[in-house]
């Protein structure tokens, strides 16, 4: 067994520090990028029966050891299934120095799925540990010797506990074993505090609960509170009896700076025991002032303001290493979710490691720390270990503003006392659930409502309405999906306390057992707003924008346009004269360029208005004279910290203007008009349209260079039929025109061909009755594709319920079959509905397709796809599989199913489309050469 010796450096360097503080010597790494190697023996499974080695901390099966389970499998196999039991023994070996001799020592676990018996020397530590997402203690003082000790810890993997497997294994996530989180050991004086909470309020209130240890003799505690800059401002002492185990100090600070999620303000708690003025020992916290109200029948509070909820549930993960996880990933994982102008995080469903809630405090988020118990509860003798284990762990991040006594059908209702006995500060505790009747302090979180029934809680229900999920993310669906109409209606509601998306990322883990195949477990883990390894998906683009604290409605500039700007301050601590706005005069890159994006020609940074919190006001754009000259306005606003929080683009130009000059070849005389058994042809500049007479439609363009377009078969409806009336040509000057009338929801066409090798297609079609989706389709082979480039919005494709959070520019996008929520996790996909599309060339094997809108508002659909893979069916596709049109379908989610769960049910936005009645447009089309053939 290789021993992990404790360095005399380093242990001599701690020594040199202040002997009041503690010494922590780690046995293991430090997250999944620092691991240490102990011995490991695995009961069963993979590499099962002799000893190995083991890296700590991690998840064993991602280091190749026992056998995957999914915890939902339970509620598919009922009690004919039975999750892999695996026992682990790991053990390793710590030296002691001689200066420990007059020292408490105590070995920590940061967590250990699931139960933990641990021996030092081959005694054991103390009772063995239950429950996977706790930390927990033994002190070994009296265990261990001078020289080498030995560590051994039996990992079961299932608990003993039947509730424990009940609340934390029978889930619906990925169940691992292992020490998943760190292993140390903290080195104490004899007297010793042993932890502190500490409750301090907006009013500048602290009340520090001090648990002392090993107190000899009457002692004082000193309470001392220092700014961000060190400076003292606060200060209290109390007495400490001998033998005390808690004492409780009170004090003021003087206006402090209040802790929100807007306004992360943070302070240090030092708490010392003192002998006499000297210091035998002290622990630092970092700490926030911020008082938590629920106010009945209004909502929920934070210093005195109303705030609304905008959250996501988390799940601690990465995919090569299962739970174990890193700051680095805890960071990006706060940002990402900032980024989406969000302010709130439900660690579900378990309380995260402490890197996690330390980047919570420091970047300003809301947090529900939460209970394990997905549709179980732990017994009262556990749950109480453990409500006291999580608390005294996470109790002084100021940005835990609820406790969640479990989830769902996960509550024991005999621990919820206990979270007042070790928590006395300000929050409040919740029930997260999805069932009536499990209200709790003025709070009801029922999960996954409809619209119309959010409305109807919201209207007539006597509690506060937060619900802790809803608009499930699984696929496609979901997520952003809808959410404009649930938002707005939380934000009007004076009874929301706004709602917690399900879920931040898909949770796919590498199989080590399946060649490091990347798994989502079927359609039971695909559920994020963004990918496994954090790549955005369409609704992350979209909640961004739905969610943004600076909110602008226009659309489209106004005719004339003054400059001026509506615009609502939807923060609730910040004024927009704090933010900063930037405007950019742009031109957009041609068709013809290699590139994508714009160019910025002038920028300006523009007067910040003074609108308060949750008022309105507008925004002088400050714009030159010369501003109609180009492309675009774009505005950017960014938060008081310098992240962007949103932008706009608006045209300044018609298509048509920065378009049609880019493209010409070198025009021939005339058009040449051909007439041949069953079709007609339009040819100029090398190419030729092919138009069936039997039925009017465009079969396919001929070329003069090497391939020739398989582009056809139409305009046809969208939707609907369309039957060859007449067909007709005449010459319109050095043009030709084909013009063809029909029967059915399409009612003509009207192909002009111009001798530089442009044409021009007019079309009028009738919507009458409510639809999916509205507008004409034609066909090309989609293995042909090769890359689309389009002035749009962009990156990412939309749904009718979800077409906001695009930016209006030029992108570009590879092919790829992107199935949304599952491998490869290509972004942005390829296939798609696209909205307010100028222009769009697709670029194929044949050539290129260049096609031009000469009216706004135009969605482009690309290609055959799929958002839906579970009970709810994805929408029916137009006809053909490249679509031009006026509406699109809605988009559900996983929980939009059965008679009551209709798509239409998540609100005015997912309902099908209204007629439109009789429809023109115009369309230019441009047939070109591939660059390799010019």
């Amino acid at each position: 067994m290789k021993h992990i010796i404790a360095s005399l450096s380093i242990l001599l360097s701690m020594a040199l520090q202040a002997q009041s503080t503690t010494e922590v010597v780690y046995l293991s790494g430090r997250d999944n990028r620092s691991t240490v190697e102990w011995d490991f023996f695995c009961s069963a499974g993979r590499n099962s029966g002799q000893w190995h080695k083991i890296v700590v901390p991690s998840c064993w099966e991602q280091q190749g050891f026992g056998c995957y389970d999914f915890g939902r499998a339970y509620f598919t196999n009922g009690d004919n299934f039975r999750f892999a039991d695996e026992t682990g023994i790991y053990k390793t070996s710590f030296e002691v120095p001689k200066s420990w001799g007059n020292k408490r020592v105590q070995i920590v676990f940061d967590g250990v799925m699931t139960d933990a018996r641990v021996t030092i020397n081959g005694v054991m530590a103390g009772d063995t540990h239950q429950g996977a997402f706790y930390q927990f203690r033994y002190d070994i003082t009296d265990k261990i010797k001078t020289g080498i000790n030995t560590l051994e810890v039996a990992v079961s993997k299932m608990s003993d506990n039947h509730s424990v497997n009940r609340a934390e294994r029978y889930a619906d996530y990925w169940i691992f074993g292992g020490i998943h989180r760190p292993v140390y050991l903290e080195v104490l004086p004899q007297e010793f505090i042993q932890r502190m909470a500490i409750a301090a309020e907006a009013d500048g209130s602290f009340h520090a609960r001090v648990y002392p240890g090993n107190v000899a003799a009457e002692r004082q505690v000193v309470v001392r509170i220092r700014d961000h800059q060190g400076q003292l401002v606060g200060e209290s002492m109390a007495s400490v009896p001998a033998g005390a185990q808690v004492v409780d100090v009170k004090g003021m600070v003087k206006n402090p700076r209040l802790w929100s999620a807007e306004t992360p303000n943070l302070y240090r708690a030092e708490v010392s025991l003192l002998a006499r003025g000297k210091t035998l020992h002290s622990l630092n916290e970092t700490i926030g002032f911020r008082t938590i109200e629920v106010r009945p029948r209004d909502g929920i509070y934070v210093n005195g303001t109303k705030v609304k909820m905008k959250g996501i549930n988390r799940h601690v993960f990465w995919p090569e290493t299962g739970r174990t996880v890193n700051a680095d990933v805890d960071l990006m994982d706060v940002k990402l979710i900032k980024e989406m102008n969000m302010n709130a995080v439900r660690c579900s469903h378990y309380p995260p490691g402490k890197d996690f809630l330390n980047i919570c405090d420091s970047l300003g988020l809301y947090v529900i720390d939460e209970l394990a118990g997905w549709q179980d509860a732990y017994d009262t003798p556990v749950g109480r270990k453990l409500v006291k284990e999580m608390i005294a762990h996470d109790v002084n991040h100021p940005s835990i503003i609820f406790w969640s006594n479990g989830n769902e059908g996960g509550h024991n209702r005999e621990l919820e006392p206990d979270y007042q006995l070790w928590d006395h500060s300000s929050r409040v505790l919740i029930r997260a659930h999805h069932r009536p009747g499990n209200e709790l302090n003025g709070i009801d979180c029922n999960h996954y409502e409809d619209y119309y029934s959010t409305r109807a809680i919201l209207e007539k229900g006597d509690n506060v309405y937060m619900p802790t999920e809803f608009l499930h993310c699984q696929d496609d669906g979901g997520g952003g999906a809808g959410l404009r109409d649930f938002w707005e209606l939380m934000w009007q509601s004076p009874m929301s306390g706004g709602g917690f998306l399900w879920v931040f990322a898909d949770e796919a883990v590498v199989r080590t057992d399946m060649h490091n195949h990347i798994d989502v477990n079927g359609v039971n883990a695909n559920d994020g707003v963004v990918g496994p390894h954090r790549q955005k998906e369409g609704s992350f683009y979209a909640i961004r924008e739905i969610f943004t604290p600076v909110k602008i409605n226009m659309s489209k500039l106004p005719a004339p346009f003054n400059g001026t700007v509506a615009v609502e301050n939807r923060y609730h601590f910040t004024n927009l004269n704090q933010c900063r706005f930037v405007v950019e005069l742009v031109n957009f890159q041609h068709p013809d360029s290699r590139l994508s994006g714009s160019l910025v020609m002038k920028t300006h940074t523009v007067a910040s208005p003074d609108v308060a919190p949750v008022a309105h006001g507008e925004l002088n754009l400050n714009l030159p004279a010369d501003w109609p000259s180009y492309d675009a306005i774009r505005l950017k606003s960014y938060d008081p910290r310098g992240m962007l929080v949103a932008e706009w683009t608006w045209k300044t130009r018609e298509t048509l203007a920065m378009v049609m000059p880019s493209q010409t070849r070198v025009a021939k005389p005339g058009v040449a008009f051909g007439d041949s058994a069953g079709y007609v042809s339009l040819k100029a500049a090398g190419m030729a349209l092919i138009i069936s007479k039997a039925t009017g439609l465009l079969e396919k363009i001929d070329t003069d260079w090497d391939y020739d377009l398989q582009f056809g078969n139409g305009p046809i409806p969208a939707g609907g039929q369309a039957v060859l009336k007449k067909l007709t040509h005449f010459a319109d000057g050095d043009n030709h025109v084909v013009e063809t009338t029909f029967d059915g929801v399409l009612q003509s066409a009207r192909w002009t061909m111009m001798p530089n090798g442009w044409v021009k297609l007019d079309y009028q079609y009738s919507q009458n009755d409510s639809a999916l989706f509205a507008g004409i389709s034609f066909t090309y082979p989609e293995s042909n594709a090769m890359y689309a480039k389009w002035l749009g919005k962009g990156p990412v494709r939309v749904w009718k319920n979800r077409t906001t959070g695009g930016t209006l520019d030029v992108w570009q996008s590879i092919y790829n079959n992107t199935q949304t929520g599952s491998a490869p996790w290509i972004y942005p996909e390829f296939k798609g509905y696209f909205a307010d599309v100028a222009w769009m060339e697709l670029s194929t094997a044949e050539g290129k397709v260049l096609v031009v809108a000469e009216q706004d508002d135009l969605y482009v659909r690309l290609f055959d796809f799929y958002a839906l893979t579970d009970k709810n069916p994805h929408p029916s596709l137009p006809a053909g599989n490249l679509s031009f049109l006026d509406a699109i379908p809605p988009i559900g989610t996983k929980m939009a199913t059965g008679l009551s769960r209709k798509t239409e049910r998540l609100g005015p936005d997912s309902e099908r489309n209204a007629p439109l009645g009789t429809v023109k447009r115009t369309l230019w089309f441009y047939f070109g050469e591939r660059p390799a053939d010019k």
